[in-house]
């Protein structure tokens, strides 16, 4: 080579020592190898200024290397997460993303699922800010569909979804663990799927502790409104309660205040755990809130990975559950007081987080 020709697979291939193939699927996210190959392939692409030709390689498979995201999370609280997730690894195989937003209208969303067809998009990622099942978007695409955060009605269909028990789940444990037992639980609208999800968990795991929630489980909206108000109906009923494990981060926040409003030390007095560990509001709560969090930048990561298996023709039809974390912060955290005539820790020595 020259040093005027522009380098070729065949240059990275040799490069990062393997065959023409392995460096062709590396670069475009394909087939199946070890991470280290794909890397080494990666930085040999990157040492010799590699670019390949998007429309060589479209001529060459068939392909336009694109892929269209439908989403109807106008907010887009849930739908970007998913969307940087997946674009992590669309980005991978240099593939470019169009995103369109539904707003929840069927004439709208149709309407662009048919431009994105138009465009001959290689695959579309369908997501929302529902989590329960929606319609198929249309029978009989020429395309393959994964459905990223929220679940299509057809068993067929290939769904990315947030396993909420596992993360119900982890909430009591955690309030368990740090010495909770008098449990009280604050949700959203108790026909949504999540909240219901949510709630029926936290007291199948207390039960297993031979526990139940210390009052009956709140439903409402999901707002800091209704976890004011929620609190208050907590303490002027007489309900005894260290801890709620709440259903939103808004939820959680909105009873924070109405806890340190009442005279309520969080955690000291009460406990609290929110579910979605949104930033703006888990760090903006006094204290700031441990939550569950949802890795929704993984739902994407995991939706684009399968969608590409279903482009390379290896399509994974069924649901497929990604766990969750639960992130510790304030809210659980008591500070241990020195016992009478003991030293205190030093003023700048930082309060032990439990494990979690």
């Amino acid at each position: 080579m020259s040093h005027r020709d522009p380098p070729t697979i065949s240059d990275v291939a040799a490069l990062a020592a393997v065959s023409v193939g392995t460096a062709s699927k590396a670069l475009n996210g394909r087939g199946s190898m070890r991470p280290e190959t794909r890397q080494r392939v990666r930085e040999a692409a990157e040492r010799l200024g590699f670019r390949a030709s998007a429309a060589a390689r479209s001529l060459q498979a068939g392909r336009t290397y694109t892929v269209g995201m439908i989403t109807t999370d106008s907010i887009g609280r849930f739908s970007i997460p998913v969307m940087l997730g997946a674009e992590d690894s669309l980005g991978a195989g240099r593939m470019s993303v169009f995103l369109c937003d539904g707003r929840d209208d069927p004439i709208r969303e149709q309407y662009y699922l048919d431009t994105l067809l138009s465009r001959r998009v290689d695959g579309i990622i369908v997501t929302g800010r529902r989590a329960q099942p929606r319609p198929p978007v249309r029978a009989d695409l020429p395309v393959p569909v994964v459905y990223a955060f929220i679940s299509s009605t057809d068993p067929d269909d290939c769904s990315v979804l947030v396993d909420e028990a596992d993360g119900a789940t982890k909430a009591v444990e955690h309030l368990l663990a740090v010495g909770r037992r008098r449990i009280a639980h604050v949700s959203g609208p108790e026909h949504h799927q999540s909240a219901a999800t949510r709630c029926t968990t936290a007291a199948s795991r207390l039960a297993e502790a031979g526990l139940e929630f210390s009052a009956p489980p709140m439903f409402g909206e999901w707002s800091e409104a209704w976890g004011r108000h929620a609190a208050g109906t907590l303490l002027a009923n007489g309900y005894d309660f260290d801890a709620v494990f709440c259903g939103s981060d808004q939820i959680a926040r909105g009873v924070a205040d109405g806890l340190r409003a009442a005279g309520r030390r969080v955690p000291d007095d009460v406990a609290l755990v929110g579910f979605d560990n949104w930033d703006v509001m888990a760090m903006a709560c006094q204290p700031p809130l441990t939550s569950v969090d949802m890795d929704l930048e993984g739902v994407g990561r995991a939706a684009a990975d399968l969608l590409l298996a279903a482009i390379n023709g290896q399509p994974a039809p069924g649901r497929h559950y990604r766990p969750c974390r639960l992130v510790a912060r304030e809210s659980t955290a008591v500070t241990v007081r020195p016992a009478p005539g003991t030293a205190a820790a030093p003023p700048d020595r930082p309060a032990a987080h439990p494990r979690t």
